[in-house]
């Protein structure tokens, strides 16, 4: 890794984020002026709405997890649901667009053989960010550490380095989520409408013929 942490390295053995930019409190990163949206990640370009949630079973199939994976990263608080968490018997964990995003960053990490003990220093780095600043940045990692690059040059840098041997782009990930996740229903923590998936065109046509035999 060489003697001087590099741009965007998250220190994954020390807990440490030493990269410039991260080494701000969250407190002052909230501060920041926030990106523009990149065009083209939503439909409307707007972020998606912080009181919409899904629930276990979609977030597993939007992500491209297991419910068992989903329950075990809940209860060991690697990634928790942000709209609200199971309490008690009966209750569902509501998963807004982000913690779903970072759950498909957790399952393409581990593909590719990082421990989760070095990626939940990843994603307490990433639960910091919003969702303007998430689409700006690439991930990248030797298998050991993770780098995060915001900017071409950056990237350039860290593979004439050596250190990168895959990476992530988080803007592709939103765009992947942003196309699944439609095909899901929403729920507003506010207690507003939920968001009905749209109908298949066979259901639809299911419900038509039923309503003519009725």
């Amino acid at each position: 890794m060489g003697d001087q942490p590099r741009q965007g390295q998250l220190d994954l053995e020390s807990g440490a984020v030493t990269a410039e930019d991260a080494a701000t409190s969250p407190d002052q990163t909230a501060s920041r002026p926030s990106e523009p949206v990149q065009a083209g990640l939503f439909p409307d370009d707007s972020v998606p709405d912080e009181l919409v949630g899904y629930r276990g079973p979609s977030a597993c199939q939007i992500a491209g997890i297991t419910y068992r994976q989903l329950d075990y990263w809940a209860r060991t608080s690697l990634v928790v649901p942000s709209i609200r968490s199971a309490a008690g018997s009966g209750s569902q964990r509501l998963y807004s667009f982000k913690d779903i995003l970072v759950l498909k960053i957790v399952k393409r990490l581990l593909d590719t053989g990082i421990s989760l003990h070095n990626i939940r220093v990843a994603v307490d780095h990433l639960r910091q960010r919003g969702v303007q600043d998430l689409a700006n940045i690439t991930l990248f990692s030797d298998g050991t550490t993770v780098y995060e690059c915001t900017s071409a040059e950056e990237v350039v840098d860290l593979l004439q380095g050596g250190q990168g041997v895959f990476g992530i782009a988080v803007s592709g990930a939103m765009r992947e989520l942003t196309g699944a996740i439609a095909d899901f229903p929403g729920e507003r923590a506010d207690g507003g409408e939920s968001i009905a998936a749209p109908e298949d065109e066979l259901a639809s046509r299911r419900k038509h013929r039923d309503r003519k035999i009725g």
